[in-house]
């Protein structure tokens, strides 16, 4: 997932997390074509992987006889040609939807995934979409993100005389981060930094991070709090004063002044970060290759939570998530549907389709048929770790915000408190006030 990704607007591509998938043709209306084998056609979202899908689908084709074909859309263009497809008597057995927002479109088209390999093989069973006791969508790959720190840097500062850590385990909480930052803000001479954090960038490069992959952490905990699994009409914002104070901590305890925020970029914070600048950046998996380009190497990074104060935080790990749901098109001929399933069973059991997805694509996929498959980026080994931990993952919860325009205006009126040109005040009323604007103008019969 890549910044220029991140900042597309189309389909929660905020959060970029978008990835391609793989097509191929089928008749919705007759086997007549395929036979009883059935055929498979997949839209792909994400043109970057369009060959490496073509390949596999080939693959497949070779090994089975069973006809898959693949069709890419343009890029910010798959709803679009999605609905074209669908409309069509051949159209698509595998598509994407990019969690519950996209979910409410395609409903009346998703299979049942209840039975299917690649749902039995997912390692946490809850990361798939559902609707009720029906699995209507798999992820295919996972992504996470939380504050990444210079291991250096911090070891540094825990041998200190009257450091408020003695090692990275000691920081579970906001409190403790806020003291260990607020410390190394005051001594980033002795330390040989500019600030404890990169710089809060909102341009279109950097803004991402903090009006929607930040905001999902006091959504995180007031959904948590209120049973919310579907996308509310209205929320409360019962956290946002924690929001406040991790955002106040990062443009506090900066390498940046709050006044220069608006033209930094993504790039500024990845420089700062890897030319040892700030200790910590937020940011996830998908940013290693930048920092390793920038020259850092695996044993110079690690990843942790990000504290904000919510309740038994000490407990929550980092924030694992996706943006790509497979779903098996109901509409199509039962063959078809089978079809399709036994090529996701082979995409993630097969050698050829595990080389495809984790090297060629390098995606962290969530299967437990992937446990093989070694990575050489420190930030997915330390999501698999905080996995693989006692620890709850904070689950990805602005997939359900209600658009691109409430997270914008959001971003605005961070930008404007930072630069102390608005109050605090404009941020909640943003925030709440703004998302029952924008679920409203969504779902205007």
């Amino acid at each position: 997932m890549n910044r220029t990704i991140k900042s597309a607007a189309a389909i929660f591509a905020v959060a970029a997390m978008s990835i391609s998938m793989a097509a191929c043709g089928s008749d919705t209306n007759s086997n007549a074509e395929g036979g009883d084998n059935g055929k498979v056609y997949y839209l792909n979202f994400k043109p970057e992987a369009a060959d490496q899908w073509k390949d596999l689908a080939q693959a497949y084709t070779d090994e089975t006889g069973v006809e898959v074909t693949v069709e890419t859309a343009a890029s910010n263009t798959y709803e679009q040609q999605l609905k074209s497809e669908m409309a069509k008597s051949n159209a698509p057995t595998l598509f994407q939807v990019n969690g519950p927002v996209g979910y409410a479109n395609w409903k009346d088209y998703t299979a049942d995934m209840s039975d299917t390999e690649v749902y039995k093989q997912l390692q946490n069973p809850d990361v798939a979409l559902k609707d009720g006791d029906k699995v209507v969508g798999v992820p295919y790959v996972m992504e996470t993100y939380g504050l990444i720190y210079n291991k250096d840097i911090l070891n540094k500062y825990f041998g200190l005389s009257g450091a408020k850590a003695k090692s990275i385990d000691d920081i579970d909480s906001f409190k403790t981060l806020k003291a260990v930052a607020d410390d190394m803000q005051a001594r980033k001479d002795e330390l040989g930094i500019k600030g404890a954090f990169t710089s809060a960038g909102f341009d279109s490069s950097s803004d991402w991070r903090f009006k929607t992959h930040l905001a999902n952490l006091p959504l995180y905990y007031e959904f948590k709090e209120d049973n919310v699994t579907e996308q509310p009409a209205t929320i409360k914002g019962t956290y946002l004063e924690n929001y406040k104070n991790i955002f106040d901590l990062y443009i506090t305890d900066s390498t940046t002044e709050p006044s220069q925020l608006s033209s930094k970029t993504g790039d500024d914070a990845n420089s700062e970060f890897a030319l040892g600048e700030a200790a910590f950046y937020q940011n996830g998996t998908w940013a290693w290759t930048d920092l390793q380009n920038a020259g850092m190497t695996a044993e110079q990074v690690g990843m942790m939570p990000i504290y904000i104060g919510g309740p038994d935080e000490q407990d929550e790990g980092l924030a694992t998530g996706s943006e790509n749901y497979w779903c098996i098109n109901s509409k199509a001929s039962e063959a078809d549907q089978k079809a399709t399933a036994e090529f996701l069973k082979w995409v993630i059991t097969s050698d050829t389709g595990k080389e495809a997805l984790s090297t060629e694509m390098g995606f962290t996929t969530p299967f437990k048929t992937f446990d093989d498959v070694k990575t050489d980026n420190p930030l997915v080994a330390a999501a698999v770790a905080d996995q693989k931990s006692d620890k709850t993952q904070v689950s990805w919860n602005f997939t359900m915000m209600p658009s691109e325009q409430w997270k914008n205006d959001l971003g605005n009126a961070l930008l404007e408190y930072a630069q102390g040109t608005q109050s605090w005040d404009a941020v909640k009323t943003a925030f709440v006030d703004g998302w029952a604007k924008e679920y409203s103008a969504a779902h205007a019969s």
